[in-house]
């Protein structure tokens, strides 16, 4: 059996690859990457190096050829331009005779009014028109999402927000990767859909989390929108990432990302590594 990572030299991926790596023999897994120049270390270890450019679809039936189990993993950029490098690499793996294709998707991806989700709903959709066995990873929110706020507060600053008593399901990029290397190398997970959740929390709730970590109170300072687009302006945050950001605070305030779930107690044998944890951590990179 030959599985293949995409995206494998990403921040994701590397994690999803040194996960599987523990479970599965090199010679079984495959990586497609862009630059194979960024994946010496992967070839050194045995894995087997192809080059697939989601910009270029023309090379992506070749990255996927003879690969059972494919991990599809979203790409970066806007909702138009990854919706088309999706939808070609879908294509690809069905043209590629893929026998399995898991997806990193997002929570409750098909009703979701995120301003992620339309990439996701319509990648979704794409490999359920192909008919090849699937299985959607719905991850919520990456806990290292807020690490220039968790960096605000250890400069001083206090824990903005414009997302009132919205929840979230944080969990550290780790458990993600773990759960898609468990749906990429085990079995029974055919025609599945995960939703991928830690502990659902408030903004409230997390910068109280970092102040027991810290071993101070983390004041939180709730805004609006304009307010919020101020403060993160004044604090250096690139004009093109502002709407971004201020998108992500209004989804979080509509509850887009509130769906619990135990999914990764049935995939990792464990919840998702507690909040307090994951803080410690991220503070650790940081002050490092």
């Amino acid at each position: 059996m030959k599985m293949l990572v995409t995206g494998a030299t990403g921040k994701l991926g590397t994690k999803v690859v040194e996960a599987l790596l523990k479970t599965v023999s090199a010679n079984e897994l495959a990586v497609s990457v862009r630059n194979p120049e960024k994946a010496e270390g992967l070839k050194n270890l045995g894995v087997e190096v192809r080059q697939g450019d989601f910009d270029r679809p023309e090379t992506l039936e070749a990255a996927f050829a003879g690969i059972d189990r494919l991990l599809i993993i979203s790409a970066d950029g806007d909702n138009e331009t990854r919706i088309r490098q999706h939808n070609d690499a879908v294509a690809a793996a069905e043209r590629a005779g893929v026998k399995f294709i898991a997806y990193t998707s997002l929570a409750n991806a098909q009703e979701n009014k995120n301003f992620l989700a339309p990439t996701h709903k319509a990648t979704e959709e794409a490999i359920l028109k192909t008919g090849i066995p699937y299985s959607f990873l719905r991850n919520n929110w990456y806990l290292e999402n807020e690490s220039s706020s968790i960096q605000g507060v250890l400069a001083g600053a206090p824990w903005v927000t414009s997302a009132e008593n919205g929840k979230v399901g944080w969990a550290l990029q780790q458990d993600y990767a773990e759960a898609a290397a468990a749906v990429l190398a085990g079995s029974g997970h055919e025609n599945t859909i995960y939703e991928l959740s830690g502990k659902l929390l408030t903004q409230k709730e997390l910068a109280e989390e970092l102040g027991a970590v810290l071993g101070k109170e983390v004041p939180v300072h709730n805004v609006d929108d304009a307010a919020y687009t101020d403060i993160i302006k004044g604090a250096g945050v690139p004009d093109f990432l502002i709407p971004m950001l201020v998108s992500i605070q209004k989804d979080i305030r509509e509850g887009t990302l509130e769906v619990e779930s135990n999914d990764f107690e049935k995939l990792l044998g464990r919840p998702a590594t507690p909040i307090s944890e994951g803080l410690t951590q991220i503070v650790k990179s940081i002050s490092n």
